[in-house]
């Protein structure tokens, strides 16, 4: 897309690290930007529509802003970032990454595959630049991999990725899409116009299957099944755009994984502590408790809910589970669904204090929360450097 295409004034709302690369790269192009910060809107905010010819909406924003409701209203084109990003992109290939979990592991993955097979690289999306960002100066025969959320995925409309994956799919962000089926259908989206599309075997979507079963050129570093899924899936993709075994080989061994998922923190006194703060659904949180099945876990759990049931983790919270410490928002909710091995613990220091004083050499304290985060920290980063920071105080 060319600056004369562009309208001349572009209302971009909400003003996090999108927004203000969706407003530098607009700028940068000479048209006028007027910001607005508010994720939700109101009345006062409509003003800014006034001349404009083009709406660009943050990730955070919901549908159901006042100033991006009267833009649809009104007729005015409302673009996620990302689609801002790829029509500004040059010609390069790109791969869309999507999932309810594991979609920065696997975006991360593939991306050391082809950088072990030669190729030139760029990551972005989600936990990596926004692609409006590096849509300038990137060369065309590097190869792109975008980490797409369901909120990213939500208003494009030419987005074409060359090659489409989806790792899973599981209610998640209920609470913004208001249903499953909303979800779902946003997820999708990364399939439309995609030249090649790679999908769970027995989705019933159609496409290149992969499974945590397939033969893989080597055994990946990463712990866990669900991980064993991600490395199926990447090397998929790894496949579809040519590059060779030994250098998908090389990334399966190689790959220490990603922080704040399943990521080890410390031994101490031969008790582990492990960090899976990502693990903001019930179905994460219930692919960590399988990885360590045959290990004593003391887990951690809870925050702020997303509308989701914590039901599955009655089952799902087997034998070795020796005690779960409930915590935050959710805490009452997970002890009733868990029962009596649960017990509220208000924070996440109180519930690492109790954790360590019941431990025993050989028990593994697992945070893997189930739940959101804003309950008590900024994202679910934050509470993982919490976490880390805690234990390592303990080691000191």
């Amino acid at each position: 897309m060319t600056p004369a295409e562009l309208p001349g004034r572009v209302v971009v709302v909400g003003l996090g690290v999108s927004g203000l690369a969706a407003t530098r790269a607009l700028e940068r192009r000479g048209v006028e930007v007027v910001g607005a910060d508010r994720k939700d809107g109101n009345d006062e905010d409509l003003s800014l529509l006034e001349g404009a010819g083009l709406v660009v909406k943050s990730p955070g924003v919901p549908g159901e802003n006042a100033l991006v409701a009267e833009a649809r209203r009104r007729g005015i084109p409302v673009w996620s970032e990302v689609e801002l990003g790829y029509r500004l992109l040059p010609a390069v290939r790109l791969v869309g990454i999507t999932g309810t979990k594991g979609k920065t592991t696997t975006t991360r993955l593939l991306g050391a595959m082809a950088v072990a097979a030669g190729r030139k690289v760029q990551l972005a999306g989600n936990e990596h630049r926004p692609i409006s960002d590096v849509a300038d100066g990137i060369d065309p025969d590097t190869l792109l991999i975008c980490e797409l959320t369901s909120f990213q995925l939500e208003d494009v409309h030419t987005l074409a990725c060359d090659i489409a994956v989806l790792l899973n799919l599981e209610p998640d962000h209920l609470d913004r899409h208001g249903s499953f089926d909303a979800y779902r259908d946003a997820k999708l989206r990364i399939f439309e116009r995609a030249g090649a599309a790679i999908v769970p075997r027995g989705s019933g979507l159609p496409g290149l299957e992969f499974s945590a079963a397939d033969p893989l050129p080597a055994a990946p570093r990463i712990p866990g099944e669900h991980n064993r899924e991600n490395a199926a899936a990447a090397t998929a993709a790894a496949r579809a755009l040519g590059l060779d075994g030994e250098a998908i080989a090389e990334a399966l061994v190689s790959f220490p994984g990603v922080e704040h998922r399943l990521e080890p923190i410390a031994e101490i006194g031969g008790v582990r502590f492990v960090n899976d703060s990502k693990a903001t659904n019930v179905a994460a949180t219930l692919r960590a408790l399988a990885a360590y099945a045959a290990e004593p876990v003391r887990l951690i759990a809870g925050g702020r809910g997303k509308g989701q049931s914590f039901a599955p983790l009655t089952a799902g919270v087997g034998p070795n589970v020796l005690a779960v410490y409930a915590i935050g928002e959710a805490a009452g909710e997970l002890v009733e669904a868990i029962g009596p091995r649960a017990a509220p613990a208000g924070d996440l220091a109180t519930a690492l204090t109790r954790a360590v004083a019941d431990a025993r050499p050989g028990d593994v304290v697992l945070l893997s929360p189930a739940c959101a985060s804003f309950d008590q920290f900024d994202d679910f980063v934050h509470r993982g450097e919490e976490f880390r920071r805690l234990v390592q105080n303990l080691e000191a």
